[in-house]
């Protein structure tokens, strides 16, 4: 059967695959239409499997919400260009709206959740690989609820992302908290709350260099407390000195306002996976500095 433009243009506009790849399909199945996407469907999930292995270290934090609470989603991808196009934009909303209409238990069961138009999210997931040329994963996810407190967002461009539940406060406080946890990557609210084998590791490194100064003991220990409180104060929100006003701990601010953090959660694009370093703490935390100066 002859292979018309009009054919391909079709398979084109109901696929979204390339113009080549959509004469080849038609031409596989001589020109059955339908028989064509199903050619492309399969072909796409093969060359997803086959990028499957390959380093996906840049990608979107995506954040939606409603009264009920509120989902943050990393979607990877190989290249910051891929994470710029429109179809991996898209692909990475919907993925965010299933997560929080689904409640899906984890990243596995939000990948088999149905998107618009009858596809899973992993359907969709492979005919975007194939289309774009690069591997793009559904890294992970993190639901918070509503009645934790009232929730807040804070997105830095597409890199990072946070959620922070406040008890008490303000609108302009919570946003403020957020804003600040995208700065300041604390690792938890409070003292109480510093996992006991991280306080450990850092004693165990004070202990060390405090071995080698040649102090008499009780010395050697207040140095080791010493440190330790400065520690603790740099990893807990509550003890780190506030973007916006670093002469005030965010702890101090908090009481001020009568509010309390009941949970907060930071994801940053690719933490945990080789790549090439960038700082964006540091960019998050020049911009909040200029916001409270303006």
């Amino acid at each position: 059967m002859a292979i018309t433009a009009s054919m391909v243009k079709e398979l084109r506009e109901r696929s979204g695959a390339g113009m080549m790849e959509c004469k080849k399909a038609l031409v596989e199945t001589d020109g059955d239409i339908e028989a064509a996407i199903e050619h492309l469907r399969k072909s796409g999930a093969a060359k997803a499997a086959k990028k499957a292995g390959r380093i996906a270290a840049e990608g979107a934090i995506v954040i939606a919400g409603n009264d009920a609470g509120a989902v943050m989603v990393e979607i990877n991808s190989e290249t910051d260009f891929v994470a710029n196009d429109d179809n991996f934009a898209r692909f990475a909303d919907a993925v965010a709206s299933a997560a929080l209409a689904g409640d899906p238990a984890d990243v596995e069961a939000l990948r088999g959740l149905e998107l618009a138009g009858g596809e899973t999210v992993e359907q969709q997931r492979a005919a975007l690989v194939a289309k774009i040329g690069e591997n793009i994963d559904v890294r992970r996810f993190v639901r918070m609820p509503a009645s934790l407190g009232a929730i807040e967002s804070y997105l830095h461009g597409k890199r990072i992302g946070v959620l922070v539940a406040l008890e008490g406060g303000d609108a302009d406080l919570a946003r403020d908290v957020a804003m600040h946890i995208a700065a300041s990557n604390p690792v938890c609210v409070s003292e109480s709350e510093v996992p006991a084998d991280l306080l450990d590791k850092e004693r165990e490194i004070h202990q060390a260099q405090a071995a080698e100064s040649g102090k008499p003991p009780e010395i050697v220990e207040k140095m080791i407390t010493g440190k330790l409180k400065k520690f603790v104060g740099e990893i807990t929100l509550e003890g780190q000195p506030f973007v916006k006003d670093p002469d005030k701990s965010v702890g101090k601010l908090l009481k001020e306002n009568g509010a309390r953090v009941a949970a907060f959660v930071r994801f940053e694009v690719g933490e945990g996976i080789e790549k090439k370093e960038e700082n964006f703490a540091e960019e998050v935390m020049a911009q909040a500095r200029g916001a409270g100066h303006a």
